[in-house]
């Protein structure tokens, strides 16, 4: 299958340990993302527990495993959320789905480039952990954001995918988001420990995308099923998210296909993001 030129930037946004915030981080960056004007998609990859409908107050009828099953075209399946974004929900309890068969990669490949293919962003909410779903679905971005915390169990989980992703995918950049965080000195504490660790063990360095700041409004957000972006757009985290979505703007594109461009400079976090806190 060919890919044409205007096939959207794809990010995959994972983290090794459950409960860190990603799918926190993918609704807010989409949404900040779709402000600042880019047609954005989101695709649902935790097949047999999704929730970004959820927190977005949405009721779709169906889901990615009818499609993955065939009973469902794509047109079917995608909703239209906050701002204009278009969401592919996952299930939730469906099990057939949890393990995707070869045809249903395939199948899952090609309607993302059909996808892909009216959006300028596609963001990839990916199941936590290294299942060979999660590891399948990275490898359709060339660029990845791995969430992570100060917990050590979450930064130890956060190395490990770095370090199954480096084997698996080496061109693969990933980028570092470290959330619920109280300023950018604590960010950059979890991320130079997994800078250094990549490096040493792994021959490579990752990529500082940034921090969103420790705050309340986000879990009052999840609680009225909205965007913290959207309910308390001057919230601190909000800030933060917003300034995420700026960042993965800047990075570019590349020539075509399931793919970011490499080597696009990232700014500097510092000056920036202390803005955040």
């Amino acid at each position: 299958m060919t890919s044409g030129s205007n096939v959207a930037a794809v990010v995959a946004i994972t983290s090794g340990k459950g409960g860190v915030g990603k799918t926190s981080v993918t609704v807010n960056v989409a949404l900040s993302l779709a402000r600042l004007g880019h047609r954005v998609g989101v695709l649902d990859a935790d097949f047999g527990l999704g929730n970004i409908d959820v927190m977005l107050g949405l009721t779709p009828e169906n889901h990615i495993g009818h499609l993955l099953a065939g009973e469902k075209s794509l047109a079917d399946i995608v909703v239209r959320g906050p701002l204009g974004i278009e969401v592919i929900p996952a299930s939730s309890g469906f099990q057939s789905i949890t393990a995707l068969t070869s045809a249903q990669r395939t199948l899952l490949r090609e309607t993302l480039y059909r996808f892909a293919s009216r959006l300028d962003f596609l963001l990839i909410d990916t199941a936590a952990g290294i299942s060979d779903n999660v590891l399948e679905t990275l490898r359709l971005a060339e660029r990845v954001a791995l969430v992570t915390s100060l917990e050590p169990s979450a930064v130890v989980d956060a190395y490990a995918t770095a370090k199954i992703l480096t084997r698996m995918s080496p061109q693969t950049e990933i980028g570092v988001i470290v959330n619920s965080v109280r300023d950018n000195d604590e960010a950059a504490l979890a991320f130079k420990q997994l800078d250094v660790a990549a490096l040493r063990f792994l021959g490579r360095t990752l990529r500082y995308y940034g921090f969103v700041a420790e705050d309340r409004a986000v879990r009052d957000s999840v609680l009225v099923q909205r965007a913290v972006v959207d309910h308390l757009p001057q919230a601190a985290a909000s800030r933060c998210f917003r300034i995420l979505a700026s960042r993965l703007a800047g990075l570019g594109r590349g020539p075509g296909g399931l793919r970011l461009a490499v080597g696009a400079s990232v700014p500097e976090p510092v000056t920036e993001v202390s803005q955040c806190a």
